[in-house]
């Protein structure tokens, strides 16, 4: 049986990634991992322990000894750490912030690292995050870099998290909050965003969604038939 592609989708907060992700997953029937939720499920039972954040040993422990577990369907993702439901709990700016500061912890990133290594190695996936096509999936058949400017990003976080009914503040806070995670996930010493050599760069700012969307399915078309025709 023919082995499906992994997708790897990089990129800054707020870029879409999650959003492009789930349209190709429905789209080509894959499997769709949102690596980002698996981080903020640890950061938000760190804060229920009461933890800091900066006790780097403790809350790599916690990630190591924690089940967590991505169930349900493309259009329906809930989130469990130890068997509990925190779908909706993890949606908010606060647990964001947190899970970039959790994220640039070492022990953290190894743990989660390798269960998504695990989910994903059979191929069939699209997955997205920070260092998917870098760390996690190096040798993943399409790498995609997505990235739009601060000004577009903030606008669509803002958009959401108002029709979420989640207040954040000014749009300008919302920018200023994603170029701050912007400089924490570039500058961490740990698997840094970066864009991987061979991705391909897509600038999302003027773009819509089924515009983007088009992009990487004609590169998974141009791979597919590639790989038939060697």
């Amino acid at each position: 049986m023919e082995r499906k592609p992994i997708i790897a989708i990089d990129g800054p907060a707020g870029a879409g990634k999650s959003t492009i992700a789930k349209s190709l997953a429905r789209q080509l029937g894959y499997l769709f991992i949102n690596t980002g939720a698996m981080y903020r499920a640890i950061a938000w039972k760190a804060l229920q322990l009461g933890a800091s954040l900066e006790d780097t040993g403790r809350i790599g422990k916690l990630a190591e000894d924690s089940l967590i577990e991505l169930t349900g369907t493309v259009d329906a993702m809930h989130v469990l750490i130890d068997g509990r439901d925190i779908t909706e709990e993890i949606a908010t700016p606060a647990i964001s912030q947190a899970a970039s500061v959790v994220s640039a912890i070492p022990a953290v990133r190894r743990a989660l690292v390798a269960r998504q290594q695990q989910i994903g190695q059979a191929g069939g996936v699209v997955m997205e995050g920070r260092d998917i096509g870098t760390q996690v999936f190096p040798d993943a058949e399409i790498k995609i870099y997505l990235d739009a400017s601060a000004e577009a990003r903030a606008e669509r976080r803002h958009t959401d998290d108002l029709a979420k009914g989640i207040n954040t503040g000014s749009l300008l806070t919302t920018q200023y909050e994603i170029e701050e995670r912007d400089q924490r996930d570039k500058t961490r010493a740990d698997s840094p965003l970066v864009q991987a050599e061979d991705a391909v760069y897509i600038d999302s700012s003027a773009l819509t969604i089924e515009q983007v969307v088009a992009k990487i399915l004609d590169l998974v078309a141009e791979k597919t038939l590639c790989d038939r025709t060697q």
